[in-house]
């Protein structure tokens, strides 16, 4: 310290810094955490749209036939104004989907690809949402030290994935 300098200079500008490297640390980590769940709404997307818009897309039932390599096939009888039948189409992950059974799904466009369609397989597709959630609660909570917001974020993850898990039984 400088004989000149009094003591509560150099306190304050202890003080400022502790501040400032506290507002970096929080900034930081919220842009993280935004990140985190920005990813998984964007990860969500691809197969939430056409399961959540399905106006103008063909929407039907499979009846699944064959499963192998990680997707099932069968085929496709439609439900909605405008889709044809066919013959076979995949369901690309086999998540809770059982050879002999039958599923609502819709088509994407262009495609003989199918999800799974009502409450199971809108809950199924933001799953990666329901995941990031989970990760960015660990993030806020130690990076930003906001425990009730974590808590918040990290019980809707959970309970979305729970959710999801006990729909597509």
């Amino acid at each position: 310290m400088i004989p000149a300098m009094p003591a509560t200079a150099s306190r304050s500008a202890v003080q400022a810094s502790v501040s400032a490297l506290r507002f970096g640390r929080v900034a930081v980590m919220g842009a993280l955490a935004a990140l985190i769940v920005f990813a998984g709404v964007w990860g969500s997307w691809g197969n939430a749209q056409h399961v959540l818009l399905t106006k103008g897309r063909e929407q039907g039932t499979v009846r699944v036939t064959a499963c192998a390599d990680g997707t099932c096939s069968g085929p496709f009888t439609p439900s909605s104004a405008g889709a044809r039948a066919r013959a076979r189409v995949r369901l690309a992950e086999t998540v809770a989907v059982r050879r002999g059974g039958t599923y609502d799904v819709v088509l994407k466009p262009g495609g003989s690809d199918a999800l799974r369609s009502g409450p199971a397989g809108i809950l199924y597709a933001w799953v990666p949402l329901g995941g990031a959630l989970l990760l960015a609660s660990v993030v806020v909570a130690g990076g930003m030290r906001l425990t009730r917001v974590a808590w918040g974020l990290g019980l809707s993850g959970l309970g979305l994935l729970t959710a999801a898990f006990v729909a597509v039984r």
